[in-house]
């Protein structure tokens, strides 16, 4: 039996569902508009700036203490979501206890928190006459208004994100796993290794990518604890606040360019080092 051929003109196949061209062009549009514009914008005006003058801009000790303080603190307070963040996934998912209900609401309230409350609370609580601050304080370590209070509040609006991204993870992984890992002889600590967490990796490391995301452009909850000392515990982005209200807005275009590129091509890094990582499985 012969098959006729389509006509002429029409197409042979159309997928199963309908409209991905208007679909695909509003997408388009929509990120164009909110996501490539401002940043294009961005990379015009910083080419109006002469070489050496952006140069002596992004290079000047101020704007790369702002950059060291940024970036480390905010893979310090992703690195410490990634090890708490799966602890406190795994209690949620594993274990029935009361006020379980509460403790999973909480996670998510750095989400609904307006970050200036946030910032605010932190630095009431870790000044050294907060409930934290002070005995912290005859300990020796101060928190409030140093590099080591911004980590807090990096840490602070970065934990929803691995433990959200983790969650599901543990509740599909079958209990029956491990049961089988101890049946051959596996100690506690070798099905963890072995078993959990090469399941858990891939979505871990999303959690992480995601938190550090997210940290590198906070603002309004590190404002307050941080103490906004330049050199010492100024964040990239509120030195280019304080360029645009000095108005020398080749300083903070400069400054922002810069940050933006790094930023980008971290995260780039980190996506690709997550994908390999899922790509290789369990192992």
């Amino acid at each position: 039996m012969t098959i006729p051929a389509p006509p002429s003109g029409r197409r042979a196949e159309r997928g199963p569902l309908p409209g991905f061209g208007l679909a695909m062009g509003t997408t388009l549009l929509f990120l164009g508009l909110i996501v490539l514009v401002p940043l294009a914008a961005v990379v015009l005006k910083a080419a109006e700036i002469p070489l050496e003058r952006f140069g002596e801009l992004v290079g000047s000790p101020r704007a790369l203490a702002s950059f060291r303080l940024t970036f480390g603190a905010a893979f310090l307070g992703a690195s410490v979501n990634l090890v708490f963040g799966v602890l406190v996934a795994w209690v949620l998912v594993r274990y029935r206890f009361p006020g379980r209900r509460l403790i999973d609401g909480l996670v998510d309230l750095p989400f609904a928190l307006p970050t200036a409350v946030a910032g605010i609370a932190l630095a009431s609580i870790y000044a050294e006459n907060g409930w934290l601050g002070g005995p912290l304080a005859k300990l020796g370590i101060k928190v409030a208004y140093t590099p080591l209070g911004v980590a807090v509040a990096l840490t602070f609006i970065g934990l929803p994100f691995v433990v959200r991204t983790v969650q599901p993870v543990l509740a599909d992984l079958e209990p029956a796993l491990e049961e089988a890992a101890a049946t051959l002889g596996a100690g506690r600590w070798t099905a963890i290794r072995r078993v959990i967490l090469p399941e858990l990796a891939p979505a871990a490391a999303t959690g992480f990518v995601l938190a550090f995301a997210r940290a590198l452009g906070e603002y309004g909850s590190v404002i307050f604890i941080a103490g906004n000392i330049p050199m010492e515990s100024e964040i990239t982005a509120l030195l280019i606040m304080v360029q645009l209200d000095q108005y020398d807005y080749a300083a903070a275009t400069a400054i922002a360019l810069v940050f933006l590129l790094v930023s980008f091509a971290l995260l780039l890094l980190l996506n690709r080092l997550s994908r390999g990582r899922r790509q290789r499985g369990p192992g």
